[in-house]
């Protein structure tokens, strides 16, 4: 596609998509399946997340980027579906596929998180991200020290322990560390705030690992977490709220001093 002053918008796949799909295996990646489409959606949303693809390019043809990657043109089908599931692009008949406006893009997906920050996320992205957090998480807090039962206490229990155990440096903590989050959000026992968790969790797992990435965290947050922990044991809602309030602002600060 080209405009009126002659400047190309059709979004071209570049060379480093062969060495980002490097890993499937030379000439019998056209017969990976799912790993070979979640290998094409990944490098086409990182791309697009990235900006190296903007909002309102056309991608060229279907057969043009298949043969560019390397791949079937079924996988790099489903891959574009994979974009278009999660708001990334659409595609119509005549026209091709387009990038969509970013305030389409489902940022609360785990995937396109992912995407997000297998860059270099901007401040403001991550700045909503723990805006996000701030509104959701200390009522979810609440909610917990009200409702909580014995499984949920245990559960929490389990998960700080794991903190404790392996650190927030490591992939064993920062699981652990979803799974205490995600336990929260069970012990409210409200089914809407429980189906938060996948996209609650990503982003408590990515902001962490992004304030790591070049050198250790700034401080232990545990002790933060441990204030959530008591206040919810002990069934006081406004301690609760109040130290997950605490726990999300002092991780927006680490994170930007990781940046």
């Amino acid at each position: 596609m080209t405009t009126k002053d002659g400047q190309d918008k059709t979004a071209d796949i570049d060379p480093a998509g062969e060495a980002a799909l490097a890993e499937t295996g030379g000439a019998t990646r056209k017969g990976s399946g799912r790993r070979l489409r979640g290998a094409v959606a990944h490098y086409l949303g990182t791309a697009i997340v990235s900006g190296r693809i903007k909002p309102g390019e056309l991608l060229t043809g279907e057969v043009a980027n298949a043969e560019a990657l390397d791949v079937s043109r079924s996988a790099y089908r489903e891959a574009v579906q994979v974009l278009t599931a999660k708001g990334l692009v659409e595609s119509r008949p005549k026209i091709g596929t387009r990038v969509l406006p970013r305030r389409r893009w489902n940022f609360l997906d785990p995937m396109v998180l992912a995407w997000a920050f297998d860059g270099e996320p901007n401040i403001a992205f991550v700045r909503g991200l723990f805006e996000l957090r701030a509104v959701v998480e200390p009522a979810v807090a609440r909610l917990a020290a009200e409702r909580r039962d014995k499984d949920d206490i245990k559960a929490l229990k389990q998960a700080l322990a794991g903190m404790r155990r392996y650190t927030l440096a490591t992939e064993a903590g920062r699981a652990a560390d979803r799974d205490f989050h995600d336990a929260l959000l069970y012990a409210t026992h409200n089914e809407t705030f429980v189906a938060l968790s996948a996209s609650i969790g990503a982003a408590v797992n990515w902001t962490t690992q992004f304030k790591q990435r070049q050198r250790a965290l700034p401080r232990d947050p545990v002790p933060d977490h441990s204030r959530v922990f008591d206040a919810v044991v002990a069934g006081d809602p406004r301690a609760a709220e109040e130290a997950m309030t605490a726990l999300v602002s002092l991780a927006l600060e680490d994170t930007r001093t990781a940046m």
